[in-house]
């Protein structure tokens, strides 16, 4: 009887202790599981160092629809002043199709670049961005080259673009990857960032228009608040649809210092009704939050290593090398607590003087296949010894010694030939 009563102890004990660490396990397991992605195209990228953290079918030709708008924005942001003039032609009233968003310009109507900027990317005007393609190159097929010489430029291997506003054509094409480089290189430009963060925008009156009636919503619902699919941490970007391409959607997230971007293709609705495009990338955006973290590895001033200068004075010659500005890793958050070790690279022959402040070397952390790289400056001055200073006057010394000696000895050397000569 005794032993039944152990045994059913034990067992009460073990049942309970599995209980309890089964919800522990089942969250770490949901913390490192991949995210499950209905869309046939996506990536996840850290948008500081360009890493990947999850792709499904990334490098895939697939029409980019309005997303091709990203290009267009950031090309007339490098090429334009925001308060240049730009006119509206027939060409951009009249090429488009029944069934694509316009601005209802009006041919001759006068707007800034700025004005067309908010156009294009706010309300996804198609007539917007052939205002500003014929603005910067002149046709729609010139500023078409431009965009795919931009895309090389930023290494994008499979993309072609034949207008500036994502209309379909079958010869116009990306992949989630080149998607991801061309918005990772538009996100440095500060006005851009603006722009794809804006919720709403007004067009004034105008030469050709004397209503201001024309408002603009943003097609993004991750920026809207009271949307279902408003997501707290999204900063933009955009928006695309046509029917071949279905819904597609560029974005950007930043929480704790941890920036990330996505990129989904050709998605649809589920069986609930819900857009995919938003589901998924909201899923990707939890599981990289969920995964991984931005740690600080070392402060700016901070000491990488100490080490002696032969020529320098008894009270100098340690030097501090100390890392010039903040290094922040991106990691895994099962990770963080990893101890990471530095690769130092100090200048050959580091001699005195040296001043506080002077690059002397650099210092290398990696993780996760990144290599996080910033220089080494002094944090102290090293002086020049006098004994090496004595010693180099005195070889200066000797050697003008030796030199005048030698000079002497040559000449009494001609004077005693002469002599001969003279005898002759």
């Amino acid at each position: 009887m005794k032993f039944i009563k152990k045994f059913c102890v034990c067992l009460f004990i073990l049942v309970s202790l599995s209980i309890i660490l089964l919800p522990i396990v089942n969250a770490d397991e949901k913390n490192i599981s991949n995210p499950n992605i209905a869309s046939p195209s996506a990536l996840l990228m850290d948008l500081k160092s360009g890493k990947i953290l999850y792709e499904k079918n990334m490098n895939k030709k697939m029409y980019p629809a309005s997303l091709t708008k990203v290009m267009t924005a950031i090309i007339v942001l490098e090429n334009c002043d925001l308060n240049e003039i730009a006119t509206v032609s027939y060409n951009a009233v009249m090429s488009m199709s029944p069934g694509y968003v316009t601005a209802n310009l009006q041919v001759g109507e006068e707007l800034t670049v700025e004005q067309l900027l908010y156009v294009l990317m706010v309300g996804s005007s198609n007539d917007a961005a052939i205002v500003l393609a014929e603005h910067v190159s002149g046709s729609v097929e010139e500023f078409a080259k431009v965009m795919n010489e931009k895309a090389k430029e930023i290494n994008c291997t499979s993309t072609n673009f034949v207008n500036p506003n994502g209309a379909h054509d079958e010869n116009h094409y990306s992949t989630a990857h080149d998607l991801a480089l061309i918005a990772k290189y538009a996100m440095h430009n500060e006005m851009f960032r603006t722009l794809v963060s804006t919720t709403s925008y007004k067009l004034p009156k105008s030469n050709k228009y004397n209503k201001e009636d024309r408002l603009f919503n943003t097609t993004n619902a991750l920026i809207m608040k009271n949307n279902t699919y408003y997501y707290e941490y999204a900063t933009g970007i955009k928006t695309g649809f046509t029917t071949p391409a279905k819904n597609c959607l560029i974005a950007s997230a930043k929480k704790d210092n941890l920036e990330l971007l996505t990129v989904v293709l050709g998605s649809g609705q589920n069986n609930q009704g819900l857009s995919e495009r938003y589901l998924d990338t909201i899923n990707l955006f939890e599981y990289g939050y969920n995964n991984y973290t931005i740690t600080e590895v070392i402060k700016s001033g901070g000491v990488v290593q100490t080490t002696n200068i032969n020529n320098a004075t008894r009270d100098t010659k340690k030097l501090d090398a100390v890392v010039a500005n903040d290094i922040s890793v991106l990691i895994k958050t099962s990770d963080k607590n990893n101890a990471l070790l530095p690769k130092v690279h100090l200048n050959e022959e580091l001699k005195a003087p040296i001043k506080k402040g002077d690059v002397i070397g650099s210092v290398t952390y990696t993780t996760e296949g990144i290599d996080y790289t910033e220089n080494l400056v002094a944090n102290n001055d090293v002086k020049k010894s006098r004994t090496s200073i004595n010693i180099f006057i005195l070889l200066v010394i000797v050697l003008f010694i030796y030199l005048y000696l030698k000079s002497k000895k040559r000449k009494n050397k001609n004077i005693r030939f002469k002599k001969r000569i003279n005898r002759y």
